[in-house]
């Protein structure tokens, strides 16, 4: 009759050294998986909400109407602000809209006229469109005009000229982290302008 032997002790640590090492690594690579995905995901969704946002500024842009007043559809551009009359909740009248960059985040400030006859005198509310917008930073402007040849506005002050925006925003979660910062370009004609 044959005798079975069992492990040794030494040969059970052995066993359950080189087990919990291989489990070691597994549970070190799945973590390190999920931070790095972590990341890219929230950057993705940054991005995904920044397109959305952007798409509805364009939306808004190629609305651009007289106002209430009468007054010309175009307010006033700028690098970083652009202001103008357009109806965003297809109300009979016309709202004040203006578009800025401040700080990390892409802002919309809304102003509903009031009265009989109406104006544009309430305190304008502010709400913001995106966030992780890092163009202040980077040194990239957010709007660029053009008049009707096409040639880019570099007068800031004569706005009768202008009849298409390009937005440039610049979207990135975390600066010093891959991926680096993505560009989200998008650009409007004004339809209403005469």
């Amino acid at each position: 009759m044959m005798k079975t032997r069992g492990m040794t002790f030494i040969e059970m640590l052995v066993w359950i050294s080189v087990f919990l090492a291989a489990m070691w690594a597994i549970v070190g690579s799945i973590l390190s998986f999920y931070r790095a995905n972590t990341y890219t995901l929230e950057q993705a969704q940054a991005v995904s909400e920044a397109r959305r946002s952007v798409e509805k500024v364009t939306a808004a842009i190629r609305e651009a109407n007289y106002s209430n007043e009468g007054a010309y559809p175009v307010i006033s551009i700028g690098p970083d602000s652009f202001a103008f009359y357009t109806d965003t909740d297809t109300d009979p009248v016309v709202e004040k809209v203006r578009y800025f960059v401040e700080g990390t985040e892409f802002k919309r400030g809304l102003v509903d006229p009031a009265g009989d006859p109406p104006n544009y005198t309430v305190p304008e509310t502010v709400d913001t469109v995106a966030y992780f917008v890092r163009n202040l930073s980077q040194s990239v402007t957010t709007f660029h005009y053009f008049d009707l040849a096409g040639a880019e506005i570099t007068d800031m002050n004569d706005v009768s000229d202008m009849r298409f925006v390009r937005i440039d925003t610049v979207i990135n979660i975390s600066p010093d982290k891959l991926p680096n910062e993505l560009l989200l370009r998008a650009s409007a004609t004004l339809r209403n302008l005469r």
